[in-house]
Formats: structure tokens, C-alpha cells, sequence
């Protein structure tokens, strides 16, 4: 029997924009994949350097986003998790949640894999799912690569690299043009530019 394939797809969504839509929807074409859910992060250990914006808001912008696609899901298993939310616990719930008829795989930036042998329990994240990397401008494959085979020498996993349409959007520049009065028409989808202003978000 042809096991089921899930993709989950963590991220801060602090804004979700067009980059984040375009990956998972590539990642559930190339993977056959039957739904591709995202997970807000909750309260990410690696981003005390700089304000979060609530995960409630978040959350909400999230479900906007992905509310037009059939195949896509949203999770809020991590918004309601008290303290800091690690891959590691998320990928274990959403493991305990499907039996093993399911292959999960979890849509990832090239960014977040270079620093992967470094999350938390990495072997116990290996072994619940199956990586993909979704490239994106400013991150060389050389590097990539290199980690790629770093982690299958060390754990024998292979995570699959995917050539995503180049789309050189990013969280970080959305909030600074909302922040300097700019536009982010066609960056993000309407109804989440809509939700920014009626919320004075990135203010």
C-alpha cells in the first residue's frame, strides 16, 4: 500500500508572504504530496534577537494566506504550546497524530538546514520526517550540498534538495517597508496586507 504523503511546513510567519506559498506548493507538486500543513512557530528559541510579533496575529495571517488552496492547512499546535517551541516536539505530535501508513516531510529554507546539526535532539527530528530544502536567492547549493552529505554521513538521512521558483522576498524586508510607510502590494496576499493595516502591525 502507497503510504501518504504530508509536508509540514514550520516558520515564523512574521509576515507569511508569496516566497513561503510558492515553496510549499512547489514541495506538494514535486513530492506528491495530499496536503502541505503550516506551523506557525509559537515562541521560537532562535529569534530572541529580535520582537516576534504575536503568534495569535500570526496565526491569523497564516490561515488568510493559505485559505484559497484546497491543499493547504493550517496548525496551530505550536501557538498554543507554552514556552519556547522546538521542531523536535512538533514533529513528534504530528508523528504520534499519524501512524505509520504516513510519510511526513517537513518544508524547510536552505537557510534553516545549514544550521540543522545545531536544533535541538537533531537525530530524534531526522527520524520523524524527511527533509526538504527549498533554496532561495542568496544561499549557494556548494554550501548546500555540503551539508547535505554532512548529515547523511552522520545519520544516514537524506534531505532533498528543491530548486524553488526565485522568488527574493523575505519577512525581514516586508516589515521594513511597512515600517517606512511602503508598499507590499503583490509580496503578500491581499487579504494579509489588509490584515497588517487594520492591525497597525510592524508599526
Amino acid at each position: 500500500m502507497t503510504k501518504l504523503k504530508i509536508g509540514l511546513m514550520g516558520g515564523t510567519f512574521d509576515p507569511i508572504h508569496y516566497g513561503h506559498l510558492v515553496a510549499a506548493e512547489e514541495a506538494r507538486i514535486n513530492f506528491n504530496l495530499s496536503k502541505v500543513i503550516f506551523i506557525p512557530a509559537g515562541n521560537p528559541p532562535h529569534k530572541k534577537d529580535y520582537k516576534v510579533t504575536d503568534s495569535e496575529h500570526r496565526y491569523i495571517m497564516t490561515a488568510l494566506a493559505v485559505n484559497s488552496n484546497p491543499y493547504f492547512e493550517v496548525s496551530r499546535v505550536e501557538v498554543d504550546r507554552e514556552g519556547y517551541t522546538y521542531t523536535v516536539d512538533t514533529l513528534k505530535w504530528f508523528r504520534e497524530k499519524y501512524d505509520n501508513s504516513v510519510e511526513l516531510f517537513f518544508i524547510s529554507g536552505a537557510d534553516a538546514i545549514l544550521d540543522i546539526l545545531t536544533w535541538r535532539k537533531v537525530e530524534e527530528v531526522l527520524k520523524y520526517c524527511t527533509f526538504i530544502a527549498a533554496t532561495r536567492p542568496g544561499y549557494t547549493s556548494e554550501q548546500l550540498e555540503r551539508k547535505v552529505k554532512e548529515v547523511k554521513n552522520l545519520y544516514g538521512k537524506e534531505i532533498f534538495i528543491l530548486e524553488v521558483t526565485g522568488m527574493a522576498i523575505s519577512s525581514t524586508d516586508i516589515r521594513k517597508k511597512v515600517k517606512n510607510g511602503q508598499s507590499i502590494k503583490y509580496l503578500v496576499p491581499e487579504a494579509v496586507e489588509y490584515y497588517i493595516i487594520k492591525n497597525n502591525l510592524y508599526r
